[in-house]
């Protein structure tokens, strides 16, 4: 619009300014509004979803949101992303306040927590509400996140332990076969046997295994090969009251663990064993499936990925979930639970675009898809879903895994036997759960 005028004296000036307040406010109605509110029509829905990520999970998810956000013009997500080490206080502390976000990300491992304080709503309406379909998930996961009978989450994913090996310091070992596989015999002598190998072939500054001293990966480790034995697993007696794991079979997966670095198949004061692996200075290395998606950008890596070894009895592994939950919130509108159902329903059905980061999708029909199955590395561990051993299901459990980490250094460090480190760390969960 142009438009030239002439305007002499006060008449004319206030004219001027009349015409000119005129001329913009027109202008204005012809811009457009946010987030497309013309008149008649709904604004979007805001959902305010709160995520723990870091590194290449946050990356994944921050594109999954935009998709998502370019295809919903009636619902729009915000995503707010937290450290790990602060995100469940930071949630607890807006539940509480009543300023919790529309949808967060829960672990399986401390969802015990949040429903037996109803921190979190049933999800058994939303879901139907959108036709999610909880017999389209893989049962184990799922499994996880029911209790009595109700769901309080829905399933992202499972990420737990994988072996990831150096092909190229396995085949100068001669443990790898044909088909580009560890070969590794039965038994856990058959996985040292494997290890000392390795260690014969390979330069000083490789390590056999990559493990850290510090940190929770021995743990992992530990309750994995625990739960392989048959009857091992048991954490708590029957009312959960007290710690039931400083026993036979589970100082056997201890003492094994402990053997690994006291022959230094695993080398001592390791900081950052991931780098190791990366670096092409770890011929092996257990760690979560999330490793995939940062391995395979060093293309000078020639890596391959394989379930967790069976050395025991039966296959058993590590591993925890992401859910999708809504926290308790006062005046949450009906609409806004079946948007954050709908979201949920989204993000689990297109599982591939999270399974670039490592993980294993929940829905099976995703695990099936052209696009699951064109990832490389993915369904060489996609089973392991079946059989993940998740931490027993406490309102501590979070806490009490923290108490564990704490006595297994000391064993890494030479500090203490593997019988003194479960005979400590039993006292210390009993203590705790006295109180």
């Amino acid at each position: 619009m142009k438009i030239v005028a002439i305007f002499s004296g006060k008449a004319g000036l206030r004219l001027a300014i009349v015409l000119i307040a005129v001329i913009l406010s027109g202008c204005a109605d012809e811009a457009p509004r946010p987030n497309d509110a013309s008149p008649g029509k709904e604004p979007p829905i805001r959902l305010e979803y709160w995520t723990p990520f870091s590194g290449g999970d946050n990356q994944f998810m921050t594109e999954m949101v935009e998709r998502f956000n370019k295809e919903h013009g009636s619902i729009q997500v915000v995503q707010v992303n937290s450290r790990l080490d602060e995100y469940y206080s930071r949630l607890r502390t807006a539940i509480l306040s009543g300023n919790a976000p529309d949808v967060a990300i829960i672990h399986t491992t401390i969802l015990p927590q949040f429903v037996q304080n109803n921190y979190i709503e049933n999800l058994t309406v939303p879901a139907q509400e959108v036709g999610l379909r909880w017999d389209e998930f893989n049962a184990n996961i799922l499994e996880s996140t029911v209790y009595d009978g109700i769901p309080y989450a829905v399933p992202l994913d499972t990420h737990a332990l994988v072996m990831y090996y150096n092909k190229t310091w396995l085949q100068a070992a001669g443990v790898l076969g044909a088909d580009e596989k560890p070969v590794i015999q039965a038994g856990p002598e058959g996985f040292v046997a494997f290890l000392q190998a390795i260690k014969a072939a390979v330069p000083p500054d490789v390590a056999p295994m990559a493990q850290p001293s510090t940190r929770i990966d021995s743990v992992w480790l530990w309750w994995s090969l625990y739960n392989q034995m048959e009857g091992g697993g048991a954490f708590y007696d029957e009312n959960s009251t007290k710690a039931v794991f400083d026993n036979p079979q589970s100082l056997q997966a201890l003492e094994l663990i402990h053997d690994l670095y006291r022959s230094e198949l695993i080398p001592p004061d390791i900081n950052d064993a991931f780098k190791m692996f990366y670096d092409g200075k770890a011929a092996v290395l257990i760690t979560g499936m999330w490793g995939t998606g940062a391995f395979e950008h060093n293309k000078a890596l020639h890596f391959g990925v394989v379930p967790m070894p069976v050395l025991y009895d039966r296959p058993a592994v590590w591993g925890d979930s992401h859910t999708l939950a809504i926290p308790t919130k006062h005046g949450m509108s009906d609409a806004k639970r079946k948007a954050v159902a709908t979201f949920a329903q989204w993000i689990v059905e297109h599982g591939e675009m999270w399974a670039e980061a490592g993980h294993v999708p929940s829905a099976t029909k995703v695990l099936g898809s052209d696009a699951f199955q064109g990832l490389k590395y993915r369904s060489d561990y996609a089973a392991t879903a079946n059989y993940v051993a998740y931490w027993p299901r406490h309102v501590k459990q979070w806490t009490v895994v923290e108490w564990l980490i704490k006595e297994f250094e000391k064993m890494n460090y030479g500090r203490q036997t593997p019988e003194e480190t479960l005979r400590a760390a039993a006292k210390r969960v009993n203590s705790e759960l006295a109180k």
